[in-house]
């Protein structure tokens, strides 16, 4: 079973997302059960899920459901995963969906060592900011603290009895107090906000984040005659690469990842050294065609940088046709990457000043 554990903190990757759907028994996602899927969805970042279809009835009948997610707020910055996060809630909050956003202070504190006064004030100068400048919609969303929400502790207490120690490592891989106290502080998350009302739940997380959603359901399913709560659907997109091809961008290799925000021309610097779908000569490529399955740089433009459907095939046209160059993409991809990063920092700024005026939870 070892070699089957999704770690949520990050020990392992996921090598390959077709045997990951099928050894947890996720559903393969189909952006057709749910209207005017966003470009992430429609392009098979999106990939799988739990119990979507509960979720798509929800909202075909107009009936309440909500959606969380959370931050953590151990680092100043964030990633492109955060970003494919916020385009998800986005989503479900424009489909009438309840949305939370939790600060995961406690996990922090308890897996990571970051004190609950830093945690605050990393959460509220940028990631709280950073978040609405993806494009969060502030005024249709609830924050929290988990340290200042009552309810969740006691509900991550009372579920807690509900799974033996063996069950735990079955699905976690290793027993450490820190890590047992933040799975079950999540669930308490996660079913926070049936607590006031019974309804379905979507938590849109990367695939990494699965032990958590796992837990929980098993919890609802235990607690079924007590609680009577809605098992949470869960929807996972892919990781945004490394560019030197890895599967993962990782702050262990900086010069291969990129942060939110990071200078324009930092990135650019780490752009031109990216691993291509480019053939060994020039010629060659213009006879042959690129590969762009195999482009990082295509891969930006598909997850993040490229909004136009028809531009992108376009894009990709070129680039199997040999008519596209590597040395013109990467320097096309600077571009948007420049104007993207530009209009982030500016976002965040000015989403600073909102945060006075945000609806929290105590």
């Amino acid at each position: 079973m070892a070699e089957k554990i999704i770690d949520p903190w990050g020990s392992e990757l996921v090598e390959d997302y077709e045997k990951i759907v099928k050894d947890f028994g996720l559903e393969i996602f189909d952006c057709k059960i749910f209207p005017h899927p966003n470009k992430i969805m429609r392009r098979g970042v999106v990939f799988a899920g739990r119990d979507l279809k509960q979720i798509a009835n929800a909202i075909k009948s107009k009936k309440k459901f909500y959606v969380l997610s959370g931050i953590m707020p151990s680092a100043d910055k964030i990633h492109f995963g955060n970003k494919m996060v916020v385009e998800n809630m986005r989503y479900f909050q424009e489909q009438g969906a309840e949305a939370y956003i939790l600060v995961a202070d406690l996990e922090s504190a308890a897996a990571r060592g970051v004190s609950l006064k830093e945690a605050k004030e990393r959460a509220l100068n940028f990631h709280i900011p950073a978040f609405i400048a993806l494009g969060l919609d502030p005024k249709k969303t609830k924050f929290y603290f988990q340290s200042e929400n009552i309810k969740v502790t006691h509900l991550a207490s009372e579920t807690s009895k509900k799974v033996t120690a063996s069950e735990f490592k079955a699905i976690y891989g290793s027993l450490e107090p820190g890590r047992i106290y933040s799975a079950f502080t999540q669930v308490g998350d996660i079913l926070y906000p049936q607590l006031k009302e019974r309804m379905p739940g979507i938590i849109p997380v990367g695939i990494d984040q699965d032990p958590h959603i796992r837990l929980t359901r098993d919890i609802v399913r235990r607690t079924k005659d007590k609680y009577k709560f809605f098992a949470p659907s869960s929807l996972y997109h892919k990781y945004t690469p490394s560019l030197d091809g890895g599967l993962k961008m990782s702050k262990s290799k900086p010069e291969s990842c990129i942060e939110l925000p990071e200078d324009p021309k930092q990135v650019c610097k780490k752009l031109l050294r990216a691993k291509t779908g480019g053939r060994d000569t020039v010629e060659e490529q213009k006879k042959l065609g690129g590969e762009p399955e195999k482009c990082i740089i295509f891969e930006l433009y598909k997850q993040h940088l490229v909004e136009d459907d028809k531009e992108l095939d376009k894009i990709y046209k070129n680039c199997k046709a040999g008519k596209l160059l590597c040395g013109e993409d990467k320097k096309n991809c600077c571009e948007l990457m420049t104007n993207f990063m530009d209009d982030l920092i500016k976002k965040i700024e000015q989403a600073k000043k909102e945060v006075k005026d945000l609806e929290f939870i105590r």
